[in-house]
């Protein structure tokens, strides 16, 4: 594998984009400035984990009054956001760019205009 400008692994600086979702998504993508492997999976890990941050704290604001309902679609969306977020983090430590449908071509074409 290759070394990243940081000195890690690049595998290793992909899945760490994944770690702290989009708050460590911006780290590497401010501190990584060649490696285009690190670059993608870091705008991935933004433009996947922020909306879905975002919608969760709608939720829990819209189901405040309602909370069987809001605590059903809440516990939903938190497993299947966990399924995510470690397949995204395997696969990059795996090596792989691993591109999501709609999110992964985005952070492509982010990477590519850089």
């Amino acid at each position: 594998m290759t070394k990243t400008s940081m000195g890690l692994e690049e595998n290793v600086a992909g899945a760490l984009c994944y770690i702290l979702g989009w708050i460590t998504g911006i780290v590497f993508f401010l501190l990584e400035k060649e490696n285009r492997f690190v670059r993608f999976h870091a705008m991935q890990s933004i433009v996947t984990f922020l909306p879905l941050t975002i919608i969760i704290w709608i939720i829990q604001g819209l189901f405040f009054w309602v909370p069987v309902v809001g605590w059903a679609i809440l516990t939903l969306i938190w497993i299947l956001t966990l399924i995510l977020w470690l397949v995204l983090m395997i696969k990059a430590y795996q090596g792989e760019l691993y591109k999501l449908p709609i999110v992964g071509d985005f952070a492509e074409k982010q990477i590519k205009s850089d």
